[in-house]
């Protein structure tokens, strides 16, 4: 089983930025998604309080997961070290999107350690800048809960036309959308980067030890 785990942060990437990521991952690397899980709790929460997605995540054993970063599944480091540990120990492989990095029990400790140290390191920085949105992020659309919809009749080769009636929507506004969301890119799998040939390395590289 496929799942895409999508969990917003205010100080991170928006939803749907997430989920343009996975869908271009997933298509450019042939892969199915089964299920869609988008954790609305707080990114506040602690794990002990987030049960609905560690109940998820239990009956799921042996899944794929996509995941945009490692910030999607906690900014909590101590968070961060019991999700590692109940996913793998549960034979779940994780595919880290923007690292394009796969972990699953068998992988190195290093790669594991260094996912966990560019996190710290991320949110040392975030620490140090003025609160907002990010720099070039996305508001919220209407069109964001069409988003799969939308994919799917891009695949199809309809026109903008076609898909603003089928969906009873402004055709100017659609289009605005599809652009700005670079969902024919999406849907083509033509919107990540090639990912490098020694991407664990490069993370394993990313690790700062104290002076």
């Amino acid at each position: 089983m496929v799942i895409a785990y999508i969990r917003p942060d205010k100080h991170f990437d928006a939803a749907h930025d997430q989920l343009q990521q996975i869908n271009s991952y997933a298509i450019s690397k042939e892969i199915i998604i089964d299920d869609e899980f988008i954790d609305q709790i707080s990114q506040n929460k602690r794990l002990e309080e987030r049960t609905h997605v560690t109940e998820y995540f239990r009956s799921k054993t042996g899944a794929t997961l996509l995941v945009y970063d490692v910030w999607v599944l906690s900014t909590n480091m101590e968070d961060l070290i019991q999700m590692f540990s109940c996913l793998l120990k549960n034979k779940f492989s994780v595919h880290f999107i923007k690292q394009s990095v796969i972990i699953s029990e068998q992988s190195s400790v290093m790669l594991v350690l260094g996912l966990m140290d560019q996190l710290r390191q991320q949110i040392q920085s975030e620490s140090k800048r003025v609160i907002g949105r990010p720099i070039g992020s996305k508001s919220n659309s209407k069109f964001d809960r069409y988003i799969n919809e939308i994919i799917v009749y891009l695949k199809e080769k309809k026109s903008v036309s076609e898909m603003a009636r089928l969906m009873n929507v402004s055709r100017s506004s659609l289009k605005d959308y599809i652009e700005s969301r670079e969902l024919k890119q999406v849907a083509f799998g033509s919107l990540l980067p090639q990912a490098p040939e020694n991407a664990e390395e490069q993370v394993i590289n990313t690790i700062i030890c104290p002076d």
